[in-house]
């Protein structure tokens, strides 16, 4: 693959102390305000487009998704118009559209609510229809034109290992499709074991994702699931006490993503590769709109 620009610095490591261990967190969300961590790396090869190449970005997924409003900025920048398909939102949040939703329709995207039972039906027939002009991103960026992004990910890791002069670690990040990790483990040696965690769904929505987007991947991830399934961005005690518990440690982290992924590596802390470095994968603007979910759930 041929080497890209490089349009970013590399992100720098910050190391802090949580329920008595040292970890090390890879602040990518410092990167650029627009983009969520992970979402600049699988962009990458986007921001290098040339904006007279499409005229209009489509895409689909969830209403509070970081994903979706990293690629309203990334429209914006561009001039390209963006549609995006979402499941029927609740009248509450349509009439008053709060947290990621709102900040990318203020960027200009225009949002197509679909029915539950045609949502993935109707993405399809999308699918099928498209101009020259029109770019279509998977949901969550689960795309190959993601690997770019991700392969400068893992060079800047090297990059940190080789300079404290570490020859084995483990590198986490959790999974919503899995792209991420996927292409991690593609360009990382083997003496580093790179850790993730299904958020969305289980051990088997995750190994379907990567084998769509992969089909013959010879190596994987490791795959953390001590904690049991949980429904997506659903409301969790334990979760909320490590998100808070981390934040005062000094890190905010996504309440969505990051609180499984901690909770994984602290459970299984005794078995894995030291020091253990954390992708930070952003998305902290979409908390407010999440703590408020707590709020209404009665948790808080």
């Amino acid at each position: 693959m041929t080497a890209s620009k490089l349009l970013f610095p590399p992100s720098r490591v910050d190391s802090f102390h949580w329920r008595g261990h040292e970890w090390f967190v890879k602040r990518d969300d410092l990167i650029d305000p627009r983009f969520s961590g992970n979402k600049l790396r699988k962009l990458y090869t986007l921001l290098q487009t040339d904006s007279k190449r499409y005229s209009l970005l489509m895409s689909y997924g969830g209403s509070q998704s970081n994903a979706m409003l990293s690629l309203a900025y990334l429209a914006k920048s561009k001039g390209w118009d963006f549609v995006y398909y979402v499941k029927k939102l609740p009248d509450w949040l349509a009439k008053n559209p709060t947290g990621n939703l709102k900040l990318a329709l203020d960027l200009g995207m225009k949002a197509v609510e679909i029915p539950h039972s045609e949502f993935y039906g109707r993405i399809e027939d999308v699918r099928s229809t498209l101009s020259d002009d029109t770019l279509l991103v998977a949901q969550g960026g689960a795309e190959k034109i993601a690997e770019e992004g991700v392969r400068l990910l893992a060079k800047e890791i090297l990059s940190w290992a080789n300079r404290k002069g570490i020859g084995s670690c483990s590198v986490a990040t959790p999974s919503g499709t899995g792209t991420t990790a996927l292409y991690l483990r593609r360009h990382l040696p083997k003496e580093i074991e790179v850790l993730t965690t299904p958020v969305v769904g289980d051990r088997d929505t995750l190994l379907a994702q990567w084998h769509e987007l992969e089909p013959d991947e010879p190596f994987l991830p490791k795959i953390l699931e001590h904690w049991p399934k949980h429904p997506f961005a659903k409301p969790k005690k334990c979760y909320f006490d490590a998100w808070h518990s981390l934040k005062r440690s000094g890190v905010e982290f996504d309440l969505v993503y990051a609180p499984k992924m901690w909770l994984e590596l602290l459970s299984a802390y005794e078995n894995l590769q030291k020091p253990i470095l954390y992708i930070h994968s952003g998305g902290v603007s979409g908390n407010m709109s999440q703590i408020e979910h707590y709020r209404y759930s009665g948790i808080l």
